[in-house]
C-alpha cells in the first residue's frame, strides 16, 4: 500500500508537469490488471453515514474496497438515493482516500444518473433526495428556454461537484418519435431542432466552456439515437431489441448529437438497440463498428470516451429476476467474445460491469493487443486529469451540506415546476372558464396531499360536497410482471376503462380538473371529453400544481410532443418519423395561457 506522503515517488501527481507528461508517466507504470480495471464503469453503493460499503449481494456489487483494491476499478456509478449530501461527501472522500492509498493512487471518478427530478427508475433516474428538485427533462423541454436549461444544469453541476460526482450519465438527446417508448421522460421530446438547442445548453451548463476542475463531464446518450424502437418496446429487454427506420430517417436522429459534439460533450453512450434494415450491421450499437468507429469516430471525429450502456457483457439477475446481457445480435457469443467485439467496434469502457479478468484473459491469450487497451486508458485517464482529480479529489463536507438543496436552488427548481405545467384545455360555461380556481372554495382532491390542498381551499371528503375536484393521474402503462420491467412504463397508452369511468363519474358530479403526469403521450381524449380542464405535468409537486390552478403562478408549458388521438394512430405511425400520428388530439407546442 502507498500513502499520500509517497507522491514524490509518483510523478504523475506533479502538477508542474503537463497533463500529457503525467499521463504517460502513469501509463508506463500500469500493469495489465491496472489497465483492465479502467475499462469498467461499475455500479457502487455508499455505506451508512458516509462509510465505505460492504458487498451488496442482492445487486451483485462487490464491497467498495474489493472494487478499488482487488478489481482495480476507478470509475463508479453511484446507485440509489441518499438522504444526506454530507454523507455522500464523506463517502466520496473515504473512497478517494482508499484509491489514493493504492500503488498508483489513481483517483476514482463518480458518476450518476439524473438526480434532480421526481422519477425513480434503477435503469434511468434516481429520486432527488437532498438535491434540488426540478421538472423532468421533458418539463424543461416544455419550457423551451435554453437559458433556463443551462441554469438548471449549472445548479446541478454545483450540487454534483459539492459531493464529488464528476460525470453525468446524461443528457439523453434521443428523439421521442415512438409514442409508446418507455424512455421519453428524460428526453427533450419529439422535435430535433428543440432537442439540439436544449441538449447543447444542458452540456454547457454541466461542463462549462471547456472541461476543467469545476466541471461535470457529460455522457450524452444514446448514440445514434434510441427513439425508433419497434412497437415502442425498450431494448433493456429482449422483446425490445430492434430499432427500425421505416421512414428512412436514421440521419434525423443524429442531429442532436451533432449539437452535442459542437457543445463539447466529453463522453458518448451508445444504446442497446440493434438497427434493422439499415446499412449498419444488425448488432447492438455497442458492438457496431460501422456506427462507433465509422460514424462516431471517423465521420464526426469524436475522440472522447465511449462507454457502453450498462450490462452488455454478462447475464445477471436484476431485482431478483434473471436478465440476459443486452448483447443483441451477439447473444450466441461468450462474455469474452462480446468484450472483444465491443473493443473492436471502438468502445472504451463497459458500463455496469465488474469483469476486468475478461480483458486480462484476452490479452494473455493473444486475442487482444495491450496497445488497444492503451488507446482507451489514455482517454479515460486524460479526463481524470482534466477534471483535476489527480490534484484534489476531495470535497468539503460542510460545504456540500450548504450547497446541495440550498434554499436558492430549491426555489429555482420549484419555480420551474410551476412554469412547466401545461394547460391543455380550460372549458368555459356561463360562469366563465374553469381555471383559475377561486381560492377558498370547497375542494375534493385525489393524488394530492390533503394538508397541501387545505392551503388553497376547504378539503371535503365527498365529491358531492365540493365546488371543484382536482384529480392527479399518471399516464397509463402495462404492468409486465417483474419489478425491473415495471419501472419502464411501456405498452398501451390508453387509460383503463375503470379509470375513465371513475373520472367521468366525478366530472359529472362537480367541475373537475384532471392533471396527468405525462411521462409518455397518453391518449387523453376520454379525459378531455369529461373534464372541465386538463393539465399536464412533467414532475411538479401538489403545491406547484395548485399554485397554477388558482392563478398564483403562471403555467408556461408547451407540449414537447404530439398527443395521439387513438391507439390505431399510434400503431400506424412510423417509429423513426416525428409527428407521424394521424390527426393528433393536441400538437407539439400546444398550451394555453391562464395569465398570472
Amino acid at each position: 500500500m502507498a500513502s499520500m506522503s509517497d507522491d514524490a515517488d509518483r510523478p504523475w501527481f506533479d502538477a508542474n508537469r503537463t497533463p500529457d507528461e503525467r499521463l504517460e508517466l502513469l501509463l508506463a507504470e500500469m500493469s495489465l490488471e491496472d489497465k483492465a480495471g479502467q475499462l469498467f464503469h461499475a455500479m457502487i453503493t455508499a455505506g451508512p453515514g458516509g462509510t465505505l460499503a460492504e458487498e451488496q449481494a442482492a445487486f451483485g456489487l462487490p464491497s467498495n474496497a474489493a472494487a478499488v483494491e482487488g478489481l482495480r476499478m476507478t470509475h463508479f456509478n453511484l446507485f440509489g438515493a441518499q438522504d444526506s449530501a454530507a454523507d455522500i461527501a464523506r463517502w466520496q472522500n473515504a473512497l478517494q482516500a482508499l484509491a489514493r492509498s493504492t500503488r498508483l493512487g489513481i483517483p476514482v471518478t463518480i458518476s450518476t444518473d439524473p438526480r434532480n427530478h421526481f422519477s425513480d427508475n434503477p435503469g434511468a433516474a434516481i429520486l432527488a433526495g437532498p438535491f434540488s428538485k426540478w421538472p423532468e427533462t421533458l418539463g424543461l423541454a416544455a419550457l423551451r428556454d435554453a437559458a433556463l436549461v443551462q441554469r438548471f444544469a449549472d445548479i446541478a453541476r454545483q450540487e454534483y461537484t459539492a459531493v464529488g460526482i464528476r460525470v453525468a450519465l446524461h443528457p439523453q438527446v434521443d428523439l421521442a418519435t415512438e409514442p409508446r417508448w418507455a424512455r421519453q421522460l428524460q428526453t427533450f421530446g419529439e422535435d430535433a431542432a428543440l432537442t439540439s438547442e436544449l441538449g447543447a445548453a444542458y452540456i454547457r451548463g454541466f461542463q462549462g466552456d471547456a472541461l476543467g476542475a469545476d466541471s461535470v463531464a457529460t455522457m450524452t446518450k444514446h448514440f445514434p439515437g434510441g427513439g425508433p424502437q419497434k412497437d415502442g418496446e425498450d431494448p433493456h429487454f429482449a422483446y425490445g431489441r430492434e430499432q427500425v427506420y421505416p421512414g428512412g430517417r436514421f440521419d434525423l436522429h443524429l442531429l442532436p448529437f451533432e449539437a452535442a459534439f459542437a457543445a463539447g460533450t466529453s463522453q458518448i453512450m451508445p444504446y442497446y438497440g440493434m438497427p434493422v434494415g439499415t446499412e449498419h450491421d444488425e448488432v447492438g450499437f455497442a458492438f457496431n463498428k460501422s456506427v462507433i468507429t465509422g460514424l462516431l469516430r471517423e465521420h464526426y471525429g469524436f475522440d472522447g470516451i465511449v462507454c457502453a450502456d450498462w450490462g452488455v457483457l454478462n447475464d445477471r439477475p436484476i431485482m431478483g429476476h434473471p436478465y440476459p446481457a443486452r448483447a443483441w445480435g451477439l447473444e450466441h457469443l461468450t462474455p469474452r467474445e462480446r468484450a472483444l467485439a465491443a473493443l473492436d467496434a471502438g468502445v472504451d469502457q463497459f458500463g455496469g460491469e465488474s469483469s476486468p479478468d475478461l480483458i486480462v484473459e484476452l490479452v494473455r491469450e493473444g486475442l487482444l493487443d495491450e496497445a488497444r487497451l492503451d488507446v482507451s486508458v489514455r482517454r479515460l485517464l486524460r479526463e481524470k486529469f482534466r477534471l483535476g482529480l489527480f490534484d484534489d479529489p476531495f470535497v468539503d463536507v460542510d460545504a456540500a451540506a450548504r450547497i446541495v438543496g440550498s434554499e436558492q436552488f430549491r426555489a429555482a427548481g420549484e419555480a420551474a415546476q410551476r412554469a412547466s405545467i401545461t394547460v391543455l384545455t380550460n372549458r368555459s360555461d356561463d360562469a366563465g372558464p374553469m381555471l383559475p380556481l377561486r381560492r377558498g372554495i370547497r375542494l375534493y382532491v385525489e393524488g394530492i396531499d390533503r394538508e397541501v390542498a387545505a392551503a388553497y381551499g376547504e378539503v371535503v371528503e365527498r365529491v358531492e360536497d365540493a365546488d371543484a375536484a382536482v384529480i392527479r393521474l399518471h399516464a397509463p402503462y402495462e404492468v409486465r410482471g417483474t419489478p425491473f420491467e415495471d419501472h419502464f412504463h411501456a405498452g398501451s397508452l390508453e387509460f383503463a376503462p375503470e379509470v375513465v369511468a371513475h373520472v367521468t363519474g366525478i366530472a359529472a358530479a362537480v367541475p373537475t380538473v384532471v392533471d396527468v403526469f405525462l411521462d409518455r403521450p397518453a391518449i387523453l381524449a376520454p379525459l378531455v371529453e369529461a373534464a372541465a380542464a386538463v393539465t399536464a405535468n412533467w414532475g411538479a409537486s401538489g403545491a406547484a400544481l395548485l399554485d397554477v390552478l388558482t392563478g398564483a403562478a403562471t403555467a408556461r408549458g408547451r407540449l414537447p410532443f404530439d398527443i395521439p388521438r387513438s391507439t390505431a394512430a399510434v400503431e400506424a405511425s412510423r417509429p423513426d418519423v416525428p409527428f407521424d400520428t394521424e390527426d393528433p388530439l393536441f400538437r407539439f407546442g400546444h398550451g394555453l395561457d391562464l395569465g398570472s
